[in-house]
C-alpha cells in the first residue's frame, strides 16, 4: 500500500469521526461521507486510478469483509426464535427475495433486451440484499414497533447468505451459455462447490462454539482470547472450505449461523461488541474503496437505461415483492410501505459484485457493473438521507393509530434480536443504542 493510498485513507477515517456523532438523527450518514470521500480522492488524486479491484490490497479487504459480516450478521440470528415469532421475516426471506429476483430480472430483460437473461439475473440477485447499516433509523429507533424493525434487522442479517448461492448459480449459467460448455458441468461444479461450503460451515460453526463455549466454562481460556479465537474459526472455516474446493463464504455464513445458535446468548453478545469493531474498520474501508476504485470508474459509462434501471430497482423491483409478501398480515398500508422502502443496498451488494469481477467474464459483464455501482450510490444517498425523517414520521404515525387501536398488526409483541451492528435488543434510549452502534 502506498504511503500517499495510506494518508488518505488515515485522513477519511479521521473525518469520518470528526463528526460521528453530531450527524447522528440526521440526514447525513458515515457510509454516505465514506463513499463521497472515496469519490473525492479519486478526483483529487489521480494516482489512485492505479489501484483496481483486483490489486491484492483491495482483494485481501473485501474477502476480510466479506467473510466477518456474513459471519457476524448470521450469528445474531436465533433460529428457535425466528420460527417462532418473526413471520414477518419469513415472509421477506422466502416470498419477497424470490419475488426481487425474478422482477429485477425481468426488469432487466426488458429495459436493456440485449443480453442472456441469467446475466440479468446476475444483476437482480446481486441487488437483491439489503443492508440497514445506510438506514440506521429503520432498525435502532424505538419509537418504530419492535416487530417492523426486526423485521428489517432479521432481513439483514439473512439474506447475504441465502442470496449468494443464487449468484453463483446463475453466474455459472452465464459464463457456460457464454463459452459453450455444457451447462451440466458447470452447474454439477457450482452444486458441489455450494454443497461443500454448507458442511464445512455447518461442521466448523458447531465443533468451534463447543471450543469457545468450553473455553469459557473452563477457565482455560480468557474471555479476550475467547473472542480472538471466535475471529481465527471464522477465518479458519472459509480457508478450510476453499481447500477443499467448496465456497468459503456460504461456510462463514453457515458458521455463524450455527456458532450463534450454539454459543449460550450472553456470552454470544461479548463476540458480536469485539466483532463490530473489527467490521467497523473493514466497512469504513470497503466504502472508500467503493468510491474510489469500483464507483470512479463506473460513473463514466452510465446512460439512461442504467439509470432507468437503478431507479426501478430501489423503488418497484424492491417494494412491489415486499407488498406481495406482506398480503393477509393486517398491516397497514404505511407500514408495508415503510419495510418496502427501506431495503437499501450496500456492503452485500458491492461485496458481490466484486465477485463477479474476479471470477470469468461474460456478455454484458461491463454494463452489470455500472448498473451495480449506481444502484449503490444512489441507495447510499437516498436511503442516508431519507432514514431520519421518514422513520420519525412513521413513528408518529403508528403512534396515532396504536391509540385508536388500528395498529394492533404492527404492535404484536415479538422478542428481539441483536440489530446489525449493535448488541442491543432492548428499547434503550436512541443515544444509548447509538453509542452501541458506531459503525453506521
Amino acid at each position: 500500500m502506498g504511503s500517499n493510498l495510506l494518508l488518505v485513507i488515515l485522513i477519511g477515517i479521521l473525518a469520518a469521526a470528526t463528526v460521528s456523532k453530531r450527524i447522528r438523527e440526521t440526514i447525513i450518514s458515515l457510509p454516505m461521507i465514506y463513499t463521497l470521500f472515496g469519490l473525492l480522492a479519486a478526483v483529487l488524486f489521480p494516482n489512485l486510478s492505479s489501484l483496481s479491484y483486483d490489486s491484492p490490497v483491495v482483494e485481501a479487504i473485501a474477502i476480510l469483509t466479506l467473510v466477518l459480516v456474513l459471519a457476524t450478521n448470521s450469528s445474531r440470528i436465533k433460529l428457535g426464535i425466528l420460527l417462532s415469532y418473526h413471520a414477518l421475516s419469513i415472509r421477506l426471506l422466502l416470498v419477497a427475495l424470490p419475488l426481487t429476483f425474478i422482477l429485477g430480472t425481468l426488469v432487466g430483460t426488458v429495459i436493456f433486451n440485449d443480453l442472456n437473461i441469467w446475466v440479468w439475473a446476475i444483476l437482480a440477485v446481486t441487488l437483491a440484499p439489503i443492508d440497514s447499516s445506510l438506514a440506521r433509523s429503520s432498525v435502532n429507533n424505538p419509537k418504530v414497533p419492535m416487530r417492523i424493525r426486526q423485521a428489517l434487522n432479521i432481513e439483514g442479517g439473512m439474506d447475504d447468505g441465502i442470496t449468494l448461492p443464487f449468484l453463483l448459480l446463475f453466474i455459472s449459467l452465464a459464463v457456460s451459455s457464454e463459452t459453450g460448455i455444457q451447462e451440466g458441468s458447470f452447474l454439477i461444479f457450482t452444486v458441489r462447490e455450494i454443497a461443500v461450503g454448507i458442511l464445512a460451515g455447518v461442521i466448523m460453526g458447531y465443533l468451534g462454539a463447543r471450543y469457545i463455549s468450553w473455553g469459557n466454562k473452563s477457565g482455560w481460556i480468557s474471555s479476550q482470547f475467547q473472542k480472538i479465537g471466535w475471529l481465527a474459526l471464522v477465518l479458519l472455516t472459509f480457508g478450510t472450505a476453499e481447500a477443499l474446493g467448496g465456497n468459503g463464504f456460504i461456510a462463514a455464513f453457515l458458521f455463524g449461523i450455527i456458532s450463534g445458535n450454539v454459543i449460550e446468548e450472553q456470552h454470544g453478545n461479548r463476540l458480536h461488541r469485539f466483532a463490530d469493531a473489527e467490521n467497523t474498520i473493514l466497512m469504513m474501508l470497503t466504502f472508500m474503496f467503493f468510491g474510489a476504485v469500483l464507483l470512479y470508474p463506473a460513473l463514466q459509462h452510465i446512460n439512461l437505461e442504467i439509470v432507468i434501471y437503478a431507479v426501478l430497482s430501489l423503488t418497484v423491483v424492491r417494494m412491489l415483492p415486499v407488498g406481495i409478501s406482506l398480503i393477509g398480515t393486517k398491516l397497514r398500508l404505511e407500514s408495508k410501505l415503510y419495510l418496502g422502502w427501506f431495503g437499501p443496498r450496500g456492503i452485500g451488494s458491492i461485496l458481490y459484485a466484486y465477485t463477479i469481477l474476479r471470477g470469468e467474464e461474460f456478455a454484458g459483464h461491463d454494463k452489470i457493473f455500472s448498473s451495480i455501482m449506481l444502484t449503490i450510490f444512489l441507495s447510499v444517498l437516498a436511503h442516508g438521507i431519507s432514514a431520519a425523517p421518514l422513520t420519525n414520521w412513521y413513528a408518529k404515525r403508528i403512534a396515532q393509530f396504536e391509540k385508536d387501536g388500528a395498529a394492533q398488526a404492527e404492535t404484536k409483541f415479538v422478542p428481539g434480536m441483536p440489530t446489525l451492528n449493535t448488541t442491543s435488543v432492548t428499547d434503550s434510549s436512541p443515544t444509548e443504542e447509538a453509542d452501541t452502534s458506531e459503525v453506521q
